[in-house]
């Protein structure tokens, strides 16, 4: 018999994992602030739990998928927390991106607990989410790696042991550190291009037909053109995983000369009131600096 998995946190990634879950066989458990996601959830035969604790107790596998680190901080150690319902043998898995440092910390007061740990950042968006093939990045021991992974087969097409406790957050600040640099560089493109008269689903054909080629145009690239702006990653999120990425730069003596920059225009995405848009709403930064909207023809 499948595991029983408890997840907790089911916004715009976590609720197409869960879901995914519960078509797969496993007997599910989840907790989360907002009701309308758990009433999505128990009518395809989830098990609504009134908290974190409660999940734990009724689960052998618990997933959280939340938006920061303070948040994972405390669904587990608040008085009716995860740790609070933990018992030994239990597997905690932190799919949201954090700070590594506080994935380590987590992960070592698991471990006084009898409970095993891992730290498993996903990449690929809302789409990645809803047809299972998110890119997985585990950090902690490879040997409780092969326990989840059925558990990430059906989440993810890429799994990957990243090294110990935190490593998986660290390289999901490296992939952070890319995908902000491509949309940027997408969102150049566009603003230039458009401005000087080119039709922006044209820009995205070109592009998407030679080495500028990548993955965020290909889900995301017609969608800027068009300035579909609707979530598949948050604005808001990203700035936060870039925060972290500046964080580990710093702890490691690392100069990241741009990453501040992109940081900058995430700001002030967020401070125009566009935090909960797409990451790629970072082009409205450009546009205002150009005074062109692009599509527009003006």
């Amino acid at each position: 018999m499948p595991e029983r998995i408890g997840f907790i946190g089911l916004g715009l990634i976590g609720k197409p994992m869960a879901h995914n879950l519960l078509k797969a066989g496993f007997p599910l458990s989840v907790f989360n602030r907002s009701r309308a996601a758990v009433d999505v959830l128990t009518q395809h035969g989830a098990v609504s739990q009134a908290s974190p604790q409660a999940v734990a107790e009724h689960s052998d596998v618990v997933i959280t998928a939340l938006p920061d680190g303070p948040d994972v901080e405390d669904v587990l150690r608040r008085s009716d927390g995860v740790f609070a319902g933990v018992r030994p043998g239990m597997l905690l898995i932190d799919m949201g991106t954090i700070s590594p440092l506080t994935s380590v910390r987590l992960a070592q007061q698991a471990g006084t607990l009898g409970a095993d740990m891992l730290d498993a950042p996903v990449s690929g968006g809302d789409v990645g989410a809803i047809n299972g093939t998110l890119s997985i990045m585990v950090g902690g021991d490879v040997s409780v790696l092969e326990r989840a992974r059925p558990i990430f087969n059906v989440l993810g097409k890429t799994v990957t042991h990243c090294g110990g406790h935190g490593a998986g957050q660290v390289v999901k600040a490296c992939n952070q550190i890319v995908v902000a640099g491509v949309i940027e560089a997408i969102s150049e493109a566009l603003v230039l291009g458009s401005k000087a008269g080119i039709r922006p689903d044209t820009i995205v054909q070109v592009l998407s037909g030679g080495l500028a080629q990548t993955r965020f145009m290909d889900v995301r690239g017609l969608k800027m053109a068009h300035r579909d702006f609707e979530p598949g990653g948050k604005a808001r999120a990203h700035r936060k995983d870039l925060g972290i990425a500046l964080e580990v730069a710093r702890a490691y003596g690392v100069v990241l000369p741009v990453t501040p920059i992109i940081d900058q225009m995430f700001a002030a995405v967020v401070e125009n009131g566009l935090g909960d848009k797409d990451h790629s709403a970072i082009m409205t930064v450009l546009e205002l600096l150009a005074r062109h909207e692009v599509g527009s023809g003006k």
